[in-house]
């Protein structure tokens, strides 16, 4: 069926991992024929009050699905975020207070349906059925599995050989994100390379539970940030996030390599298999400019979290900017009283994190001065109204009295 060979296509684009991949194809072969649908469910630990493009890949994912007959089940985990999940940690997570996982958890639900189809698309909080589990009920979860098995978890050895302490609490956490699909009893589960212990978990314990089904998992990879390198992460800057403004998002895209861009497109973008191929067989004919389509990409990904208008407005702001050469629209005002000495200057006005930062900003040729690099880092601005700028993105204005 041209059909279904064209959807799993589309499903297994960017994927880093399939398991049971038999199992997915009879589900999406199941909703062509049958119209039936299946249950995806990805979790989402509300430990940060606001999401970037790397948290979106899953997301990204589950709307494709959407389209092939799931229902995603986008799991807010109010109750084992109060615990911490510690992949990828060499220590143990410091606990949330409930009141602060709310208040993110309030935040992701608002972000969501910028990618997903609220008609296809449950939330659900985990306390829902684990503050139900009860003393017996966690002593019986606590059973299915062993410590032996438990320190097969990367993470979970390296500190056991390392005698960093690992509290009993950060055991339960696998067997609750596990419990998790018992209590849904979804088809299919969603997460990162880092989460498939805790992925494989929830097989399990559908079996252990018998539920009468086994879920598939499917895993993505981590999204790299601005620097291609490393992934996404607000820690090292160099990540886009969902509730930057439009001018910043579609600069920051903008800003990403060539190269990197592809992959932006494979795992961000809304276009299929074929049209992204049609891209690239124009890049390499040279019939296309890589920078009209990574001008594309910044649209519909502006576009997305804001709206067609405010990301056409964001190109507009950009190209004045970048190649007519003109001053963004709405600059920060600062003031202070002369003279100030240029390095200074552009630290007041948070273009420079330093003094020192900002002298390797005007040595490296990055600081400008009215659209002109300054040569002299000792300069003395005297009374006077300034442009003062700091790459292509970061101006302010400045008034010297």
């Amino acid at each position: 069926m041209d059909k279904l060979k064209e959807a799993l296509s589309e499903i297994k684009r960017g994927v880093a991992e399939i398991i049971d991949e038999e199992k997915m194809t009879a589900l999406v072969k199941n909703y062509f024929e049958k119209n039936e649908n299946f249950y995806i469910k990805a979790g989402f630990d509300p430990t940060a009050p606001d999401l970037h493009l790397g948290h979106t890949v899953l997301l990204q994912k589950m709307a494709q699905l959407q389209k092939y007959g799931a229902i995603v089940q986008f799991l807010i985990g109010d109750f084992t975020g109060q615990i911490g999940d510690p992949t990828g940690k060499n220590e143990t997570r410091k606990k949330l207070d409930k009141e602060s996982v709310l208040k993110n958890a309030k935040t992701y639900e608002e972000q969501v349906y910028k990618v997903l189809d609220p008609t296809k698309t449950q939330i659900v909080f985990n306390s829902e059925w684990l503050n139900m589990l009860g003393t017996a009920g966690l002593v019986e979860l606590a059973t299915t599995f062993s410590v032996a098995r438990m320190l097969e978890r990367e993470d979970f050895e390296k500190r056991y050989r390392s005698q960093t302490p690992i509290s009993i609490s950060e055991f339960l956490y696998p067997l609750l994100q596990g419990y998790d699909s018992v209590a849904l009893k979804c088809d299919i589960e969603m997460g990162g390379t880092d989460q498939k212990f805790n992925l494989l978990m929830g097989r399990q314990l559908q079996r252990v539970y018998n539920i009468g089904k086994e879920q598939a998992v499917i895993m993505m990879p981590l999204l790299e940030g601005l620097d291609g390198v490393n992934k996404m992460s607000k820690s090292l800057g160099n990540y886009i996030g969902v509730t930057d403004e439009p001018n910043l998002m579609f600069a920051k895209i903008l800003s990403i390599s060539d190269e990197l861009m592809w992959r932006y497109y494979e795992l961000l973008s809304a276009k299929s298999v074929k049209e992204i191929e049609e891209l690239k067989d124009g890049v390499k004919n040279g019939s296309l400019h890589p920078k009209t389509i990574k001008e594309a990409l910044a649209l519909e990904i502006t576009a997305r979290f804001h709206d067609e208008p405010k990301a056409q407005e964001a190109k507009d702001e950009f190209d004045k900017i970048h190649k007519q050469n003109d001053l963004p629209s709405d600059i920060q005002e600062f003031t202070m009283k002369a003279p100030v000495w240029i390095a200074k200057a552009f630290t007041e006005c948070v273009l420079s994190s330093s003094t020192s930062q900002a002298r390797r900003d005007i040595s490296s040729g990055a600081a400008k001065l009215n659209q002109s690099k300054i040569e002299d880092e000792q300069l003395q601005l005297q009374s006077g109204e300034y442009i003062l700028q700091v790459g292509r993105r970061k101006f302010a204005k400045l008034k010297v009295i």
